[in-house]
């Protein structure tokens, strides 16, 4: 994995651009990727559920649906759907990584505001989504790693890319109902007995039905291990994020 390390950061280098992705305006060093003003425009403007990413009147972890079954927590600075969401997406499909920092800052200020608040409190370890050694030789790098690796440096966490593993070269999730994505990843994963933590955070570049997290997450729930997820960006349900809780 050090060496989809340093071709990462190899990459990631050589792709940093003094303009801005979105406006294309000259961006001072050491800023790059996206410029200060695109990137707030981009970012969650509001309270968000951390159960289904619908909008709320009030800073809470869950709105009043999400508050009778507790699900998962999902972090992530923004929404996929609006003028970020692009550039997450670009990280994996097209090797373009010059957003990935920048927006790693903006995961992190989120998760250390919903710390300090009580709403969330950090894990133990950072462990990103693996991919399946044909699909990792493939593609060169997993953005999952190397987001993972980002947030590692900024938090001061451990990051464990060893005991979960990826068995089977599943196809790709992006085009699957909710049910053909569950039948695709089940018993995709495996993880070994011995994990030593308690509390962890799994890392993804996206978070969309939950699907892929979901299935790592019971490996782990069955040791009692808590998963909240951090992600980049959050592909909510259509009309959510537009949608006020009434609770």
């Amino acid at each position: 994995m050090r060496v989809g390390y340093q071709l990462g950061t190899t990459w990631l280098a050589s792709s940093l651009p003094n303009r801005c992705l979105l406006c294309h305006q000259s961006i001072s060093l050491p800023e790059s990727g996206i410029c200060a003003i695109c990137l707030h425009s981009g970012l969650y403007r509001g309270p968000i559920c951390l159960g289904c990413g619908k909008s709320m009147q009030i800073e809470a972890d869950y709105c009043g649906e999400c508050q009778k079954r507790q699900p998962r927590k999902v972090i992530a600075p923004c929404s996929y759907h609006q003028g970020l969401g692009t550039w997450v997406g670009a990280i994996k499909y097209q090797g373009q990584l010059a957003a990935l920092p920048v927006l790693c800052r903006a995961l992190v200020t989120r998760i250390k505001a919903l710390e300090q608040q009580g709403l969330i409190t950090l894990p133990q370890a950072i462990i990103p989504v693996p991919l399946h050694p044909k699909r990792l030789q493939q593609r060169g790098f997993n953005q999952a790693w190397l987001i993972a690796h980002e947030l590692s440096q900024l938090l001061q966490l451990p990051l464990i890319d060893e005991g979960l593993t990826r068995r089977q070269d599943t196809r790709p999730q992006a085009g699957l109902s909710g049910a053909q994505r569950r039948r695709n990843l089940h018993d995709a994963f495996i993880l070994a007995d011995d994990f030593a933590f308690q509390r962890v955070a799994l890392v993804d570049d996206v978070v969309t039905t939950g699907t892929t997290v979901s299935e790592i997450a019971r490996l782990f729930e069955v040791h009692y291990v808590d998963v909240q997820v951090w992600c980049l960006a959050r592909a909510e349900a259509p009309g959510l994020l537009d949608e006020l809780d009434s609770e």
